[in-house]
């Protein structure tokens, strides 16, 4: 999946977003500009396939950086999505005729796709390097931040420069893409949605197993069934959408029984651990 969601990316950049001018953002983004501005300042002529191959390179301290500070598990996976999009963005050929003329829907198109690809490779527990990476360890760091706001949020100076080299129409076409393509990944990554598990079982083993299974702190008291009028426990965990189905299947394989209710928690106040790649 992550294959294929880097493979989306890439067809979007090279088939709606480049053949219209327009600029990535990211470290994508960063190579597009890179190219230009050689081919405008010297009499080479380089290829806008030359953009992977870049962005290759301007990617290799930040992969030193995550192997360090997040999840190997993560690192590799991202280390695959990164060689993947270098691969296909130099393999796709750049359109010399846009798909569609009319440039805000091609902003559309390549944002549902590209935003679609990138949020399939968070999802699955890689990113397409660059600002995925630096956006991953900013939201698990910091309450409020997430993947795409922080695409967003680094991306003004790319189309400050967009609009101060080039065209203003080219950095507010560009900015609405990059708008579009974030509001996509984050609907797509769930990763600032926690979930709230209330649960109800006779089994008094469970919550000290999501305790040193999950890591996760869970709060109980005494309950009665109002129809069997039977003692039993209620209690309360909260868990990223990434431990669901690891929460599930340790409190079935405890209690079959079990009765679990789940519910989405936008907001989780104290000592809460977010946890957007799977560990």
């Amino acid at each position: 999946m992550v294959i294929v969601g880097c493979s989306m990316f890439s067809l979007a950049t090279n088939l709606f977003i480049i053949p219209h001018g327009l600029y990535n953002g990211g470290f994508v983004g960063v190579a597009q500009l890179v190219i230009e501005l050689i081919n405008r300042t010297t009499s080479l002529n380089l290829s806008n396939n030359l953009t992977g191959m870049v962005n290759f390179l301007i990617n290799i301290p930040i992969f030193f950086f995550t192997y360090r500070l997040l999840s190997k598990k993560f690192f590799f996976a991202s280390l695959v999505g990164m060689l993947v999009i270098t691969l296909t963005l130099s393999i796709i050929p750049v359109s010399t005729v846009p798909i569609l003329e009319d440039t805000l829907s091609s902003c559309v198109i390549g944002a549902i796709l590209g935003g679609l690809g990138i949020g399939i490779t968070l999802l699955n527990g890689g990113s397409g390097g660059g600002m995925d990476i630096v956006g991953v360890y900013a939201a698990l760091r910091w309450k409020g931040f997430s993947v795409g706001k922080i695409q967003l949020f680094i991306n003004v100076l790319i189309y400050l420069m967009c609009a101060l080299l080039f065209s203003l129409p080219t950095a507010i076409y560009s900015i609405i893409f990059q708008f579009l393509f974030s509001m996509v990944i984050d609907k797509i990554h769930y990763q600032n949605i926690e979930i709230n598990a209330m649960v109800f079982s006779k089994n008094r083993e469970i919550k000290h197993q999501i305790n040193s299974e999950l890591g996760r702190g869970v709060t109980f008291w005494k309950g009665f069934g109002a129809y069997t009028n039977e003692e039993t426990e209620v209690f309360v965990v909260v868990v990223s959408k990434y431990e669901i189905h690891r929460l599930e299947k340790l409190i079935r394989d405890l209690d079959p029984k079990a009765f679990i209710i789940f519910s989405e928690s936008y907001r989780v106040s104290g000592g809460f651990e977010k946890r957007l790649v799977e560990k």
